[in-house]
């Protein structure tokens, strides 16, 4: 009988840990924690021939390399959809002990509205850890209520996600970074226990707009595993191409890149200044067709050679100069050789 009782101890210890365990994060492809993920959701190319606009590419440090998921983006079993339930199917909106925002500057259902920054993403974290996925796709996440939906309006371009588990002192600098990208935060909670660390958090919450001390703000973030992104951020009063005018002059390199290149309002490829930013036009990834930059909505940059990857908010477009939105950069050699070898053309000077 003590034999059984000792063995119902351990039983629930385990259990215990098990729950104990169950932290906030970004999650792969299984379900399993992961320190960041990136996703890079294929355009449909031709309706009825290559490409649903629902297939992704896949990678993370585990994997390595670009892979092609066997979930569709729509589905709630990928890596987002596994990353959100946390949100919807955990019930963190209803719970005072995490904080959530969810914005865009297209939100779901609601309409666009001018004057907050072209910036798309989710928070979700508690006093230990929590994850920040910022991605390129309009209308979405769904409100929380509504659980893990994928809107139609995604499935014509490419995009791309990046995910990133943070421990929580790194989500206060997240915060002031925040304040000048000025989001549209069409739902979100800051609960009272998370006022005193987060005011700014929560008055965009409510819609207010915190003063700025300057037009623009970069700041070092440290994911769970010790992986450094710097994260560059404008607001509106930065009148200036984001990738020029700052951000290829302040890591001192000639960046590639590929953001929705409309046609009357894309900016040239621009080599008047120290170092360069060139136009990508055509993307080939590994094991999927080639696609062209007016097929893709998505915004990221590669330099050069020097091994530095940024995703970020802003189209290279007259009109995005005057748009508050950010870079999230990383110096990871297997983003910066997943990203770089993908880039087929580009425009020179």
């Amino acid at each position: 009988m003590a034999a059984h009782s000792l063995c119902f101890q351990i039983i629930i210890m385990f259990l215990c840990c098990r729950v104990c365990t169950t932290f906030i994060s970004c999650k792969n492809e299984a379900g399993e924690p992961v320190d960041w993920f990136i996703i890079y959701k294929l355009p449909r190319y031709k309706i009825g021939e290559i490409g649903s606009g629902l297939d992704y590419m896949y990678l993370d440090s585990s994997v390595g390399t670009w892979q092609l998921s066997k979930f569709t983006v729509n589905s709630s079993q990928g890596a987002i959809g596994n990353t959100l339930n946390q949100l919807y199917m955990g019930k963190a909106y209803k719970s005072n002990s995490s904080v959530y925002a969810l914005y865009n500057d297209g939100p779901p259902i609601l309409d666009y509205i001018k004057g907050y920054g072209h910036t798309k993403g989710v928070l979700l974290f508690d006093r230990s850890q929590g994850f920040w996925l910022s991605h390129s796709i309009p209308h979405f996440p769904s409100f929380p209520e509504r659980g893990y939906l994928y809107p139609s309006s995604g499935e014509v371009n490419g995009q791309t996600a990046l995910c990133v588990t943070y421990p929580y002192d790194q989500f206060l600098r997240i915060e002031k970074q925040m304040v000048y990208l000025y989001p549209r935060f069409y739902n979100c909670s800051v609960p009272a226990a998370f006022m005193a660390d987060l005011p700014q958090l929560a008055k965009l919450c409510e819609g207010s707009k915190p003063p700025l001390a300057s037009d623009k703000r970069v700041e070092q973030l440290l994911s769970l595993q010790g992986d450094k992104f710097v994260y560059f951020v404008k607001s509106e009063h930065f009148v200036d191409d984001i990738y020029t005018g700052w951000v290829a002059q302040a890591l001192d390199a000639d960046l590639l890149v590929e953001s929705w290149q409309r046609q009357g309002h894309k900016l040239p490829s621009n080599c008047s200044l120290p170092k360069h930013t060139m136009n990508i036009k055509r993307i080939q990834i590994p094991g999927s067709f080639p696609f062209q930059s007016y097929n893709d909505h998505s915004k990221w940059c590669v330099s050069y050679e020097d091994q530095v990857t940024c995703l970020g908010d802003l189209n290279r477009a007259k009109a995005q100069m005057w748009r508050g939105g950010g870079l999230v950069c990383t110096f990871n050699p297997v983003i910066y050789k997943a990203f770089r070898q993908v880039v087929d053309r580009y425009v020179g000077c």
